[in-house]
């Protein structure tokens, strides 16, 4: 009798052990998901010595970092739409900072959205979509709980709220509170009438919750200590507005860079045999009220030329503000350590698009060149060993990535392609070429820097891992049309091993005339299938 009762609890044991291990390897894993604004890779684990990034770096360190990742469209709205839902913008239909991306798709599929009919709490703060593009709920279908307004109780009591969102400098703030104003001009010398006080810079000795992100970071902690203590699996997102423009960072940020020691971009001027559409006026510059009495133009329509001071200014404040950012994100990476979720949490870290610092006497983003582009992409995933891959990349390929990692079934509708197998292989084959686009309002310079949906004219541009081949088309064109030569304006071809400050079009130049055919078929041959796409929707 004793034996069979030995022997019962014995079995009864083993069966336990076996539906634990079960239940464990079962086990969904969590997604951290972090989206940072305005981010270049201009980071310590894309080879950068200068920028201090410790905690995205310890992110890659871990993971897999995607040394050529390029944007859908290099400004807010769209860029992110793109991510959220795994489709490119001709299919979005956001291409400016004012469409609202449901009211064109209302049956469209975000990422956090698909992971909540899986199961899992899908919850967000911060600027993970642009808030222009969406409904007030920051997209109310994709949370499984209302989207996180950030809690003033996590600002700093020193400070109190900043002024505009914005700035704590004492004088601003009593210039913004007092609604003082300044006369600002456009880069044709036109009176724009009055704004409000609205300086790019800002380095005060403060505490990192005197600003959004510091507050948003430790709300963050508290919602990952919740969220730790359910049963499901989550999906938060977490999105960081710095390095957007004002550069305002606490001073200790600043204090880790010299200033004589910013990198000033090595090529300011048009490329020779340019196009003229590829360029812009810094119109998001512009609106900041210490900008307009600094610019002197050498071309009014095209660039934006600052003093080698505020160049430096500038950049200073960039590199300020992206290792404030970074600072955050060490906070919530050590929330997750603590509460044991590391080794079950899939993190994914993306900038929107790239920004231009001066070369091409270009600054912000808004156009199809490498700088605005190029924007950093790292994952790292439990049993994934740490690599980086060269093989071009595009952020509509997340969606897909994130299914296969947390084995979910990735929808068969999605344009992108899932990088698991590179990130197992970083040898292994990927796509051919990444593509972007680029809208603009008018010849020569759009009024604006939204990019607006009425633009009549369409830059798209496939970059490969030598070559981005440029084409611009007139008349509304858009990848759901037949391509119609007659529409074609301007081409440009850019060699980054020859060239990698594109300083020179060889779109016409025969050696490259070769290589000009190959990419055009790769060109057509992507726009048809576009095309094709939107016949079967």
């Amino acid at each position: 009798m004793i034996k069979k009762i030995i022997k019962c609890s014995l079995i009864t044991i083993l069966i336990s052990v076996l539906n634990q291990s079960f239940a464990q390897e079962i086990k969904k894993m969590n997604v951290l998901f972090i989206a940072v604004d305005d981010l270049k890779p201009i980071l310590g684990c894309y080879g950068n010595k200068m920028i201090k990034t410790p905690n995205i770096d310890r992110i890659a360190k871990n993971g897999t970092v995607f040394l050529s990742n390029y944007c859908q469209q290099a400004v807010c709205g769209p860029t992110r739409a793109s991510v959220m839902t795994g489709k490119r913008p001709d299919y979005t239909k956001v291409w400016d900072l004012k469409t609202k991306m449901r009211d064109v798709n209302p049956d469209i599929v975000s990422i956090p959205q698909y992971f909540a009919s899986q199961g899992y709490s899908s919850q967000g703060i911060g600027k993970v979509y642009d808030p222009r593009c969406v409904d007030d709920q920051i997209d109310e279908p994709s949370w499984t709980v209302p989207y996180y307004k950030t809690n003033k109780k996590y600002y700093s009591s020193l400070t109190g709220l900043p002024a505009n969102g914005q700035y704590q400098n004492a004088i601003t703030k009593k210039l913004i509170e007092n609604n003082a104003e300044n006369t600002a001009f456009n880069a044709n010398g036109i009176d724009r009438g009055k704004i409000n006080i609205k300086p790019t810079i800002e380095s005060e000795n403060l505490p990192d919750n005197a600003y959004t992100d510091g507050a948003n970071a430790l709300q963050a902690k508290d919602i990952l200590i919740n969220l730790s203590k359910k049963e499901e699996p989550f999906f938060f997102a977490l999105g960081f507005v710095k390095p957007h423009l004002p550069f305002v960072a606490p001073k200790k940020y600043w204090d880790l860079y010299n200033r004589n020691q910013m990198p000033l971009a090595s090529y300011q001027q048009k490329s020779k045999n340019g196009v003229d559409l590829a360029y812009h006026n810094a119109s998001e510059l512009q609106a900041y009220t210490d900008i307009p009495s600094l610019t002197s133009f050498t071309d009014q329509r095209e660039g934006l030329t600052l003093s080698v001071e505020k160049q430096r200014e500038l950049i200073h404040g960039y590199h300020a503000a992206v290792s404030y950012t970074d600072a955050q994100i060490g906070k919530v990476l050590n929330t997750l350590d603590s509460l044991g979720l590391t080794d079950n949490t899939i993190i994914v870290l993306w900038g929107d698009h790239g920004w231009h610092l001066g070369d091409h006497n270009l600054w912000c983003k808004h156009t199809n060149f490498e700088q605005a582009t190029h924007a950093p992409l790292i994952i790292s995933a439990p049993n994934i060993a740490p690599s980086k891959v060269d093989s071009p990349t595009e952020f509509i390929d997340i969606f897909p990535t994130l299914c296969e990692l947390a084995n979910l079934n990735t929808p068969n509708y999605l344009d992108g392609e899932s990088l698991v197998k590179l990130m197992k292989n970083p040898s292994e084959k990927g796509k051919k070429f990444a593509v972007s686009q680029y809208p603009r309002s008018q010849t020569g310079i759009e009024n604006g820097r939204l990019g607006y949906a009425e633009g009549k004219y369409m830059g798209y541009s496939i970059r490969n891992d030598r070559y981005r081949y440029t084409i611009w088309m007139k008349d509304n064109f858009r990848s759901f049309q037949a391509f119609d030569e007659n529409l074609l304006i301007g081409t440009e071809l850019y060699d980054y091993k020859k060239d990698p400050n594109e300083t020179i079009n060889v779109a016409d130049e025969k050696e490259y005339r070769a290589t000009r055919k190959k990419l055009n078929q790769d060109m057509l041959q992507f726009l048809d299938a576009e095309y094709q796409k939107s016949k079967e929707k």
